[in-house]
């Protein structure tokens, strides 16, 4: 008798429990038939980023009922710090915020997470062309905001350029050949942020080692013992920083000049060029400077090898991806890229590049508004032809890039000499 009240018992607290479970299980999985994507999201509720995150987020899922975008947000080193602990903690999101270098795309590859887009990319939609492979097979493991980041422009006056005579230059000796008109005018050829040493490396370097070994990988392979830093081709890299200063192209006092004097001297018209990065573009507030500016790669240089002509160094753009664990699940992976699909759409595109968030579109046959700034045209125009090459501090870090940036300081002020550098810099690469 005993034995059969127990039993009914238990029976009774199995009826209570398993619907319990039941419901946590159906909550867990999305409530009402949802298909749930947990996310990863970049912003705060703050800036814009975030701000146009939960707009999108909120529009798509009241176009799409069906599918409940579970997101957390974080911004900055916040961000990073919950990648680390959630990976760590076995807590992966199906769809993250995510790059393909060592701060945005290393964590997910030491988990095992990185998921390759490539047959899932729609190439009516998207211009698979503008995106470029983050691994040596090809793979797309996010789909980029916008085009890379170009780091290595060059920004002429063409205004200037006219008043003096003077046209684009196609090789580097025409840039020699308008020193005697700059000095003449009162002006300099080129103006650098020589004082931030990273300018040195990402805003010129990075494009003169790709041109003179002509492999658009050279830093990354040489980062992974394939190169030295101190080959022959880095070497003569380096010394085309004596060149451009005999040749007066640059001026030692270059060093001296920061971020701000740089953009002031090209804004003020005392130098026919500027050397910076594509967002430099925005800082550029002289409306008929502005307005005359054409953003391009740099000439021929000497000593070059071929199929490099016209390229630009550009680090990846962060963007949106799949890990491996959202993608193992059909329903989930098809849900989140319906959702990439809506927030690449062209009127939120359009609005990114407007804000100036990304260089340039990837959208397929993209047309830029007519509306828009004629130096984000120019961005736009220059990212959609130049070929990219690796950005060196997206894979040299630490003491070894520190080093290459006051180094190449150092050549311009004639306190070390192009050997020295590379040596150092290779010896704290095998450190």
């Amino acid at each position: 008798m005993k034995k059969g009240k127990v039993f009914v018992l238990a029976l009774l607290v199995m009826v209570m429990i398993v619907p319990s479970l039941w419901a946590q299980g159906a909550q867990e999985a999305g409530t009402d038939g949802k298909v749930v994507v947990k996310t990863m999201a970049y912003g705060d509720n703050s800036n814009q980023e975030g701000v146009n995150w939960v707009r999108i987020v909120n529009s798509f899922e009241k176009e799409n009922p069906d599918i409940d975008i579970d997101y957390e947000m974080l911004y900055d080193e916040a961000y990073h710090q919950k990648v680390v602990a959630r990976l760590a903690a076995g807590d992966v999101p199906d769809l993250a915020y995510m790059g393909a270098d060592a701060r945005w795309g290393l964590p997910w590859k030491e988990a095992g997470q990185q998921f390759d887009h490539t047959e899932f990319l729609d190439p009516d939609y998207y211009d698979l062309n503008l995106i470029p492979p983050m691994d040596m097979n090809g793979e797309i493991y996010e789909i980029p905001l916008g085009t890379s980041n170009i780091t290595t422009v060059l920004f002429m006056n063409t205004r200037l350029m006219d008043e003096l005579g003077l046209s684009a230059p196609e090789t580097y000796e025409d840039m020699v050949a308008m020193v005697p008109v700059a000095r003449k005018a009162g002006i300099e050829v080129l103006t650098i942020d020589g004082a931030d040493g990273w300018a040195w490396g990402s805003c010129l370097m990075s494009a003169v080692v790709a041109r003179m070994s002509g492999d658009p990988q050279w830093v990354s392979k040489a980062v992974a013992g394939e190169y030295s830093f101190d080959d022959k081709v880095m070497i003569d890299s380096l010394s085309f920083l004596n060149r451009m200063v005999d040749d007066g192209v640059l001026l030692e006092k270059s060093v001296l000049v920061d971020y701000g004097a740089n953009v002031s001297n090209y804004n003020n018209e005392k130098a026919l060029f500027m050397v910076q990065g594509q967002w430099v573009a925005g800082g550029i507030e002289n409306p008929e400077v502005a307005n005359a500016t054409k953003m391009i790669a740099w000439p021929t240089l000497p000593g070059e090898k071929p199929g490099l002509e016209g390229s630009v160094a550009a680090a990846i753009q962060v963007g949106y991806g799949l890990t491996k664990q959202g993608a193992s699940d059909p329903e989930v992976r098809d849900a989140a890229l319906k959702f990439l699909r809506y927030f690449f759409s062209h009127a939120e595109t359009t609005q990114r590049l407007r804000d100036g968030a990304i260089v340039a579109p990837i959208l397929k046959d993209f047309e830029v508004p007519s509306d828009l700034p004629s130096i984000v045209k120019e961005k736009v125009a220059l990212a959609q032809r130049a070929p990219n090459t690796d950005v060196i501090d997206a894979f040299l870090s630490g003491d070894a890039n520190e080093a290459l940036n006051t180094g190449m300081q150092k050549i311009v002020s004639g306190q070390s000499t192009p050997e020295e550098v590379a040596m150092q810099v290779e010896s704290l690469v095998q450190r």
